[in-house]
């Protein structure tokens, strides 16, 4: 009996359906409690948070294939699920529409690698799992420095960056105990890839955002 419960759990379509429920449950969190605090108000305006849940949901995940999979369909959830309430609450502009599918098509590319990158890092195997420690925790060094050289929060960025440098190091240490030979990649490439991700969002997505 217990071996068949953890068949269903493990299920693909389990699976899915849960990380894709988590997803929409995320994404109406993030209207419902913008703007309630200060604190909450930055935190769930920030690409930073979606992503961090995704990696997350990939770690759960014990197939690499069903990590990636879940990533993609977490993230359009997460969208579909913001979208719909602030359609409900009356928020939906005309510009949204461009918005929700620039946000979107940002989920299906990124999703898959956060999903991806939270599984191997703990389930992977060698120097790898340094790698993509960096790829997550590099979206917050990342986002730390949009808020801060591209809208000039630097309030908001300080602890950005002081939260990214300190979820690097917890990583890092993470993969220290469990063995990664060259754990210190981690922290080496968060900061390359922050700046990566900063220059990404400013010559790209910036741009797309701008243009609907």
């Amino acid at each position: 009996m217990a071996s068949a419960t953890a068949f269903r759990r493990d299920a693909p379509v389990v699976v899915l359906a849960t990380t894709t429920a988590f997803g929409l449950l995320l994404g109406w969190a993030t209207y419902g409690l913008h703007g309630m605090t200060p604190l909450l108000d930055r935190a769930t305006n920030s690409a930073s948070t979606w992503i961090i849940w995704t990696a997350a949901a990939g770690a759960l995940i014990r197939s690499r294939q069903l990590a990636i999979w879940g990533g993609a369909l977490m993230m359009l959830a997460t969208c579909g699920g913001y979208y719909t309430a602030s359609t409900l609450g009356g928020t939906f502009g005309s510009g949204g529409l461009g918005t929700a599918a620039v946000w979107s098509v940002a989920g299906l590319a990124g999703g898959p690698l956060l999903g991806w990158a939270g599984w191997t890092v703990r389930r992977g195997q060698g120097d790898m799992r340094a790698v993509t420690g960096a790829v997550i925790t590099m979206v917050v060094l990342g986002e730390g420095l949009w808020l801060g050289l591209g809208l000039h929060y630097w309030g908001d960025a300080a602890v950005f960056l002081a939260v990214g440098a300190l979820l690097t190091a917890l990583v890092t240490a993470y993969l220290a105990r469990g063995g990664v030979q060259r754990y210190w990649l981690c922290a080496a490439l968060a900061p390359v890839g922050g700046l990566v991700f900063y220059l990404a969002e400013k010559g790209i997505l910036n741009d797309l955002l701008g243009s609907v």
